[in-house]
């Protein structure tokens, strides 16, 4: 069996957890190669690792004063209006909204704060007739774990000739981990225009062909169905919400029942785990004709951006289940651009995590809520779009009910 030495280059996947005032997170990130000679590691975690194989993992803790980027209270700015450069899609003037994340870039005459700047910055709110950001990094100030997990050990290379040295704690909490925490001060997403659409058409017209393809890469949905049968129990009666063809559920998990709810009869005709199956439109219709606690877990993949009244939709989902029963959502950043809501697309990737665990919140009568990112895994041999490098993304949220 090989083993780590300072020479090695490997396939690490890094996981990073903390906690928000509202949740608990963890940010999963593929990296191959990881090069010992070469790039960055924490040093304790480095010499963790050393000695170690395959299917082997190295756990160290960072204070939230060790973090590259502390927290530093002058990064609290103000500004005039016109020095928020934001535009929407069609050129207008933006006003940024309370708890919304925005690229420093769009910030005008900040010390230090440039055009081409994509880091983000968080907009507080108003005070007087100033706006106020926060340009802190969006973990900045919190605890964090980072485990390190050898996937695999590459051959030794006849000679090291250099190349691009990672970083790699910076390549994990960078691009998004922190966003998705919630927002706590005034302000809130939940408005009539941030839930419109591009085609208000009824959704009916939009799904009655039947699509039995497939959403997301093999590796995204392995990951998804992995996940799920983590969370939900042997025997449980499940309730797949905006399902269709495939519930993203493994065959090896034995359930009591299994109802899917969609738009397309041919479709869920076509799911063979299902016992039960509902034609509803959500949108149109927001009850669920289902009794008070009938469900141990609901589960929602790849559509919980198409619902133009979430919070109607949690409330009857809260009502059907039973206390301790488990609501899942799972998504990646593929959809149908017509039918999400506006702000889905506007929103970063992991902002959107951060929207999903407000409906939570928001409802209440949930707790012990999770959010989970993956990125990085090799795109699939299997997938047609190898245009693409990586595989698709997996956000998934979830909460039990108290």
């Amino acid at each position: 069996m090989e083993h780590i030495d300072q020479y090695s280059r490997a396939a690490v996947e890094f996981t990073l957890t903390w906690n928000s005032e509202k949740a608990s997170h963890t940010d999963q990130l593929w990296a191959d190669p990881v090069s010992f000679w070469r790039d960055v590691l924490v040093p304790q975690l480095a010499n963790g690792l050393l000695g170690k194989g395959v299917g082997e993992r190295e756990t160290i803790v960072i204070p939230a004063g060790r973090f590259p980027s502390p927290f530093d209270t002058r990064k609290r700015v103000m500004l005039r209006p016109e020095q928020f450069l934001g535009t929407d899609s069609q050129g207008n003037g933006l006003t940024p909204s309370p708890g919304r994340f925005y690229p420093q870039g769009l910030l005008s005459g900040v010390s230090g704060v440039y055009r081409a700047s994509t880091s983000p910055c968080r907009c507080l709110g108003r005070e007087g007739e100033c706006l106020v950001f926060d340009l802190n990094h969006p973990l900045a100030g919190r605890d964090l774990v980072l485990q390190a997990e050898i996937a695999a050990i590459h051959p030794p290379q006849k000679k090291e000739r250099g190349g691009r040295c990672e970083d790699w704690l910076e390549r994990i909490s960078s691009d998004g981990p922190g966003m998705q925490a919630g927002f706590t001060g005034e302000g809130g997403v939940f408005t009539k225009g941030n839930f419109t659409r591009r085609d208000e058409q009824p959704d009916a017209l939009f799904y009655r062909q039947p699509r039995l393809v497939h959403h997301l890469d093999s590796t995204a949905r392995a990951a998804i169905s992995r996940r799920y049968a983590d969370l939900i129990r042997p025997g449980s009666r499940v309730l797949d919400l905006m399902g269709s063809w495939t519930s993203h559920l493994p065959d090896r998990l034995e359930l009591s029942e299994l109802t899917v709810l969609g738009m397309n009869e041919e479709e869920l005709r076509q799911n063979h785990r299902a016992t039960a199956t509902v034609v509803q439109d959500l949108n149109g219709e927001p009850q669920l004709f289902f009794t008070k606690e009938s469900f141990d877990a609901v589960i929602c993949t790849a559509s919980v951006e198409y619902l133009t009244n979430p919070l109607a939709i949690m409330t009857e989902i809260r009502r059907i289940l039973r206390p301790g029963g488990l609501l899942a959502f799972a998504f990646s950043n593929r959809w149908f651009p017509p039918k999400a809501i506006r702000l889905w697309s506007e929103m970063h990737e992991f902002e959107r995590l951060g929207l999903v665990a407000e409906l939570f919140h928001a409802t209440g009568g949930f707790n012990k809520i999770n959010t989970l990112s993956r990125r990085g895994l090799p795109r699939p041999t299997d997938d047609p779009h190898q245009e693409l490098w990586v595989s698709d993304p997996v956000y998934m949220v979830w909460g039990m009910k108290a």
